[in-house]
């Protein structure tokens, strides 16, 4: 309908590897792009890269890990772009660490990227797309939450709740038409390999493109 503005793609915990993809992906398809993530100089990076290709994006600095940097970001970000249409959480945080040496301490460090941002972000847009009866909530996943391994212990726990949260949103919210959906990625992501950040990309966009009645919670990815 003429007058109406493009839909918004949020991406959270942009990096030049999947987040860039992921970018790519909805902006070639006409959504308007936000991405947050820490490193201001980083954002503008990716700004330049997505807008060559003739996307329409926007920048908002923050750490995902300190709450009210995130709730501002996304707040100035739904100001500039209006309702969010999708939300993609792609941050994370590791601690190469053995369960029996990791202390609460870290483990809450890395939950706060891992788990608790997520949460935040979705509770943050999820009430204009309740508005709406419309939206979409992707987040990365990580063949950790299915397979975890020794030295991957918080990395593993995060993932495994974070698979956890996308279930139980995606219960809560279906009958709102609200599709709430992990990629879970059983493998390294590496560029010219099975597991290249654009294939993955792709599997973002049919998750958000599947029609209600198909709608599913959780691909995993194997190359």
């Amino acid at each position: 309908m003429r007058g109406m503005k493009p839909k918004a793609c949020l991406v959270v915990g942009m990096g030049r590897g999947l987040g860039l993809s992921v970018a790519r992906r909805f902006g070639q398809e006409g959504y308007r792009l936000g991405l947050i993530a820490r490193s201001a100089a980083s954002l503008e990076n990716y700004a330049g890269a997505l807008e060559l290709d003739g996307c329409a994006v926007q920048t908002f600095p923050a750490d995902v890990a300190r709450t009210p940097q995130l709730i501002s970001a996304i707040r100035e970000a739904e100001k500039a772009l209006g309702s969010i249409e999708v939300l993609v959480y792609n941050a994370y945080a590791a601690q190469g660490r053995r369960a029996s040496e990791l202390s609460r301490e870290a483990l809450e460090q890395t939950l706060q990227v891992n788990l608790y941002g997520a949460l935040l972000a979705a509770q943050l847009v999820i009430p204009g797309m309740l508005s709406r009866r419309q939206g979409t909530l992707l987040f990365t996943g990580d063949g950790l939450a299915l397979n975890p391994q020794p030295d991957q212990a918080a990395l593993s726990i995060g993932k495994a709740a974070l698979r956890a949260l996308v279930g139980a949103l995606s219960k809560e919210l279906y009958h709102e038409g609200i599709h709430a959906a992990t990629v879970t990625i059983a493998g390294p992501i590496r560029r010219n390999t099975p597991f290249d950040p654009d294939l993955i990309a792709e599997k973002f966009w049919e998750l958000h493109t599947q029609p209600p009645g198909r709608w599913k919670t959780e691909v995993v990815y194997q190359g």
